[in-house]
């Protein structure tokens, strides 16, 4: 069993100036076993200047690149300073920290991606979320065999493999079917449950047509675009 003693948390955040200072002080104060950086994806609010201010690890990014892009600098930064593993907690505190520790100790089972799940198991609520992640959890296992039971979380783990992937591959984003991409070239895929919390403040950009046209084209790319991808 190897052990994954540098932790890496990755804080994604564009225009958090509501929730970044609560998200970061909960971690350093509550869980200082663990680094972090907060990767400022071209914020056009405080939210930068807050985390100057309050002397949080920061990676200022003076353009705003999405996602993707936001969470592979977390990931290079991760890769050049020799980290374990790396997770993804969100800025604006929907992702909560308690979580890390569970995902770490089922990372050390020997998988490359633990996913902090919302369904792995039973829920008697049947939500939109829910019910797109299913269908993106069916297309999965359809062409990998595999079932992830949430692969829309955002609260993702990656061992150091999984790290150098995202961190030299230009064309990575931290997505479903880049998870089922993944699947599909050997990676192992373990699932913790975890709670999501509300966001601590600002509002969230997947209004629902978003999220529709979002499961759309991350339905077309697993069960079509992922036959075609490369390295």
């Amino acid at each position: 069993m190897a052990l994954l003693e540098k932790v890496l948390v990755i804080i994604p955040a564009f225009n958090e100036e509501a929730s970044i200072g609560k998200v970061v002080d909960e971690l350093e104060r509550d869980y200082p076993q663990f680094d972090y950086i907060v990767v400022n994806d071209g914020s056009t609010d405080r939210t930068a200047q807050i985390c100057r201010e309050r002397g949080y690890q920061l990676l200022d990014l003076p353009v705003n690149l999405g996602l993707a892009g936001c969470f592979q600098a977390g990931m290079k930064y991760a890769y050049q300073r020799g980290y374990d593993c790396a997770v993804q907690l969100d800025g604006d505190g929907q992702h909560r920290p308690e979580y890390i520790e569970p995902m770490r100790r089922k990372m050390e089972e020997g998988y490359d991606i633990v996913i902090g799940s919302r369904f792995v198991e039973a829920h008697k609520d049947v939500s939109m979320r829910m019910i797109g992640s299913r269908i993106l959890s069916a297309a999965i296992r359809l062409t990998t065999g595999v079932k992830v039971a949430d692969p829309t979380s955002g609260m993702r783990m990656f061992n150091r493999d999984m790290i150098g992937e995202f961190a030299l591959k230009l064309n990575y984003g931290p997505e479903p079917d880049t998870v089922s991409y993944l699947l599909k070239q050997g990676a192992r895929v373990a699932e913790v449950p975890v709670v999501i919390a509300p966001r601590a403040g600002g509002e969230s950009y997947l209004k629902p047509l978003v999220a529709v046209d979002y499961m759309l084209r991350m339905l077309l790319s697993i069960l079509l675009i992922q036959n075609f991808r490369k390295r």
